[in-house]
Parts: structure tokens; sequence; C-alpha cells
């Protein structure tokens, strides 16, 4: 048996509405859904009457889901990977099992869609490019204050 795909599917920042066709059509067909939160993705799933299984894959989870999800990937299943909001891999683990499945082999399809990170950009009104992205700082004030100091004279638009 062939083995499925791993699709990465952008889900809304906010509004229910900013959610591709695509995505809604991907989430329909797809055999599982790996979320970040279950209960967070079952909402949007329930406003769109789409019923899949759901896997719990999240920071705390990642080596043993992940391993599951890869699994049910060699097995023929397609899984679409999705955040709590915005584009998966940007800010979760999502990376991580996007590299176990190139490391298997596996597919992975980008279903592109909202970004948190391309939306505050944008509505900014700084100079969009060049940019780079940071994403979260340490939540310790010690670690964030040495995180904020090696990047005061850092070039570019930072996010």
């Amino acid at each position: 048996m062939a083995n499925g795909k791993l699709i990465l599917c952008a889900t809304p920042i906010g509004n229910l509405e900013d959610i591709t066709i695509r995505v809604l059509n991907t989430l329909k067909e797809a055999d599982y859904i790996a979320a970040e939160d279950t209960r967070h993705t079952l909402k949007l799933l329930n406003h769109y009457g789409i019923n899949k299984p759901l896997i719990s894959y999240h920071e705390h989870n990642k080596e043993t889901a992940g391993m599951g999800i890869i699994k049910k990937l060699q097995d023929g299943y397609n899984v679409a990977l999705v955040s709590d909001a915005g584009t998966p891999c940007i800010s979760d683990p999502g990376h991580e099992l996007v590299r176990m499945a190139i490391d298997y082999g596996i597919d992975v399809v980008p279903v592109p869609g909202p970004s948190a990170v391309i939306t505050a950009l944008i509505t900014s009104g700084i100079a969009p490019q060049p940019f780079t992205f940071i994403g979260f700082l340490d939540h310790r004030k010690s670690e964030k204050r040495k995180q904020l100091e090696a990047l005061k004279y850092h070039p570019y638009t930072m996010v």
C-alpha cells in the first residue's frame, strides 16, 4: 500500500469564515485530522459540519503522537495537520512532524491560507521587506531581556 500524505492546512486566525474552500475540502477528505488542541479544532469542524477522527498532536506529546501519525501515513491514510490558528509549523511543533514525514519518505502537501505572521506584518505600517520572523520570546523575564538585547541592532523588520 502506498503512503498517505501529510497535508498542512491553514486555519482561521479569528474569524471562522477566513478559511479557504481548498482547506475545507481537504479536511472533509482527510482520513484523520491532527490538531494542536482538539477542543479548539472541534469548534471549527463543527461549524462546517466536518466529522473526522482527531489526533492530539502538541508540544507535550509530539514524540509519541508523531510516531503514531507516521504509522497512519505509512498505512496509506491521509492526515491533515492544523494548528490552533493560522498556518501549521510556524509557532507549533508541526515542523517536527514534517521533518519526520520527510525522513520516512512521506509526501507533505501545503494548503495555504491565513498566517498571523503576515497579517501582523501587513497591518503594522512598518516596511515589510525584508523582515525576520523571530516567533515567541522566552516567557522568563531575564531570558526575554537577553533575547531582546541580542536583537537590538537587527537591521530588518521583526515579527
